[in-house]
């Protein structure tokens, strides 16, 4: 295992059946004023808004919200939030909900004292808080992201059709505790579902992809990934399965907690090209995952193609014997795609709203990353955006 690191991860988990009953006592160790928020209020009609505000009626908070979090949390909407959560001299930000409105708080709790621009200082400098930070406290309600426990944070401007994710590098960003059950995901629907499930695996995808040595995390992940396998065949034929659904939220946390990516590079360019396509068409992240990891990862398999093999082996149980690396790892690749489709995933960026006059465009929009096996130029990005099509 090659690499010196340094691994901090400071949120405290709730995790199970009725976690929600250990939120009272929580939010007893921060101040009164809290800014609850969420959604679209889907959380109102299952009950798991009522739920959580009787917990800070309990602690006796002073409550303010932010309602109306969208999927890909905007610039605009992150301002909005800074206001309220200024005006309320916020002591906790309480985000209910999934992954979005999880990047979305911490977004706020790095802008609130901030006294720049917090999009030109955060997502394009990519520079480090220098202000106070106020604390954030998540109830997940949907799984995938793994924002729950790390400290990353995507937010899209409509207007450059930019999205863009900053992971801080201060744990202070990290949420302080996040309450985990897996019942509320219940009600989600399927789309969803799938969509995070394959954020999960594409989180794990992206660390994996790296170096070359033998590496503890590559078995970390590995195991992560068969697990994810069986738990989503599951999922998919009974959605109130609870061992199904509580295993994908436990595998979702630890795939992007950082665990799996100490003595790693790590890649990200499926992330990078899929948040192109969600700059332009608003779409489902783990959907723009999906639509364009098969096109990326054929690419890029001639230069990683004995971790390609690995991976064929380790998660999809490809026989070796008598076969080439070439058609072990092209074998991996189709079982990998065969799940997808298993799923129910999209599989193409057109499905998505994108478009061929797009893919200028798109390539503007990749942020091209150094960390896997390939660096892409340009014109292999506008080609597997074409292959992606």
């Amino acid at each position: 295992m090659l690499g010196n690191f340094t691994y901090c991860n400071p949120t405290k988990l709730f995790f199970g059946k009725g976690a929600i009953s250990s939120l009272t006592s929580e939010l007893q160790k921060y101040g009164k004023n809290v800014v609850l928020i969420y959604g679209g209020g889907s959380i109102k009609k299952n009950g798991i808004y009522d739920e959580v505000v009787r917990c800070l009626d309990a602690a006796d908070k002073n409550v303010r919200e932010i309602a109306g979090v969208m999927p890909n949390p905007t610039r605009d909407k992150m301002n909005e939030g800074i206001a309220v959560a200024r005006e309320h001299k916020a002591d906790l930000l309480l985000a209910v909900g999934g992954g979005s409105v999880c990047d979305y708080a911490k977004a706020v709790a790095v802008s609130v004292n901030c006294d720049e621009d917090p999009w030109e200082k955060y997502y394009l400098r990519f520079e480090e808080p220098t202000c106070e930070i106020v604390p954030v406290g998540c109830v997940l309600t949907m799984v995938g992201t793994g924002s729950e426990m790390n400290a990353g944070s995507v937010i899209t401007d409509t207007a450059t059709k930019q999205k863009i994710g900053h992971v801080f590098a201060d744990e202070k960003v990290m949420p302080r505790f996040s309450v985990l059950d897996p019942t509320y995901t219940f009600t989600l629907p399927r789309y969803q579902m799938v969509a995070g499930i394959y954020d999960i695996f594409s989180h794990i995808c992206e660390q994996y992809f790296s170096g070359e040595d033998d590496n503890t995390s590559d078995y970390i992940s590995e195991g992560l990934m068969r697990s994810l396998l069986v738990s989503s065949r599951a999922a998919i034929k009974d959605m109130t399965d609870y061992e199904a659904r509580s295993n994908i939220m436990w595998t979702a946390t630890w795939a992007l907690n950082t665990l799996v990516a100490k003595g790693k590079t790590t890649d990200w360019m499926v992330h990078m090209l899929g948040q192109a396509v969600g700059g332009y068409t608003d779409a489902t992240h783990g959907m723009t995952l999906s639509a364009v990891s098969l096109a990326y990862y054929r690419h890029i398999l001639p230069y990683g193609l004995k971790k390609f093999a690995r991976f064929a082996v380790n998660v999809w149980g490809v026989d070796p014997a008598g076969k080439t690396d070439e058609q072990v790892a092209g074998e991996g690749l189709a079982a990998m795609e065969s799940w997808m489709r298993e799923l129910g995933l999209v599989m193409n960026i057109s499905e998505l709203g994108a478009t061929e006059d797009m893919l200028e465009g798109l390539a503007d929009c990749t942020r091209t990353q150094t960390g896997g096996y390939k660096i892409l130029s340009r014109e292999e990005i506008i080609e597997i955006f074409r292959e992606s099509l």
